[in-house]
Formats: C-alpha cells, sequence, structure tokens
C-alpha cells in the first residue's frame, strides 16, 4: 500500500526489547482540507535507518504493510490492533529531497589554446 502526506513528526529511534528497535513517522494526510488526518507508521529494525532523511514539513511517499493482530488481556477480553508498517519512503520535496541533478565537469575554455597547433586545418 502506498500513500502521500506530509511528515509532522519522526521519533527518534527507541530500543523497545533486546531485539526490537522501533521508530515511528506522523503523516498529516489531508484528504479533506477542512479535516486532516493524523496517520501514525511505524519502522522495525534495520527500516528505521530509512527515516534518517525525513525532516518535518517534506512532502513524502509512504509503502507500507497493514499489519492486525488479536491480543488478550489477563481478564480474557480479546483486542485487536493494526499497525502500519512501513518499509520504503520517498522524499518528494522539502529539506530531505536530494538533487536530482546529475554533475558535470565544467566547460572548458577553448580560448585559452595555444595558437601554435599543428593541425592541417
Amino acid at each position: 500500500m502506498e500513500i502521500k502526506g506530509k511528515v509532522h513528526e519522526v521519533t527518534p529511534t527507541v530500543q523497545v526489547t533486546e531485539s526490537l528497535k522501533k521508530r515511528e513517522l506522523i503523516l498529516e494526510y489531508i484528504e479533506n482540507p477542512q479535516y486532516p488526518e493524523y496517520l501514525k507508521f511505524e519502522a522495525i529494525q534495520d527500516r528505521c535507518n530509512l527515516l534518517d532523511n525525513t525532516k518535518v514539513g517534506d512532502d513524502v511517499e509512504v509503502f507500507f504493510n497493514l499489519k492486525g493482530r488479536p491480543w488478550t488481556d489477563k481478564m480474557g477480553k480479546k483486542t485487536y490492533f493494526n499497525s502500519l508498517q512501513l518499509w520504503k519512503v520517498n522524499v518528494l520535496s522539502g529539506a530531505g529531497a536530494t538533487a536530482a541533478t546529475p554533475a558535470y565537469a565544467p566547460p572548458a575554455d577553448i580560448s585559452s589554446q595555444p595558437d601554435d597547433d599543428d593541425l592541417p586545418f
């Protein structure tokens, strides 16, 4: 799944357990400008690094998987949780966008060439 929006917040990486680290991205999604939505995406393990170049205010495209799981509390009541786990982030515009302009060599100054070349033309 994918969605486009504006970065509202990027949290620091948190070591949840000895083997699990997590980072969150809050995205402002404006389908109706009068009522913007704030969606929380999570990056886990090595995907936490995907948010390193993402800054508040950037326009981004987020690719994610929708996950869900049940949980039963101590009283036996079953509850269901959903999570949006991101796996790719493209910065479309803003401070984190990388320049797409390739680097070129500077033009050669042909006026500084010596006049005594021995070319036959």
